[in-house]
């Protein structure tokens, strides 16, 4: 009579069942990527929108304070801007 190896019997249902329970979190996280790589897209769009409304808001900004000839509030605007930048890091990161 052949006797039954249980080791071996659980060993293949434990990796049944661990593979089936990593095929759940493989789809759910594909389907988690998904959805937030749609979010991602969104969120771009709409910074690309903002940045190009700033960028034509300053410049209208500039363009009038250089028309009315504003030299106190062109320095204060320019200095906002440049703290606003150094805050950011941009300006030691373009120095550099």
């Amino acid at each position: 009579m052949m006797e039954i190896n249980w080791t071996a019997i659980g060993w293949i249902i434990d990796m049944i069942l661990n593979g089936f329970v990593w095929l759940i979190i493989a789809v759910l996280s594909l389907s988690i990527i998904d959805m937030t790589d749609k979010w991602t897209r969104k969120a771009l769009k709409w910074m690309n929108k903002v940045d190009l409304w700033i960028r034509k808001f300053i410049e209208k900004l500039l363009e009038w304070i250089l028309k009315k000839n504003f030299r106190m509030l062109s320095s204060v605007i320019l200095l906002i801007i440049f703290g606003i930048l150094a805050q950011l890091g941009i300006i030691p990161k373009l120095i550099t």
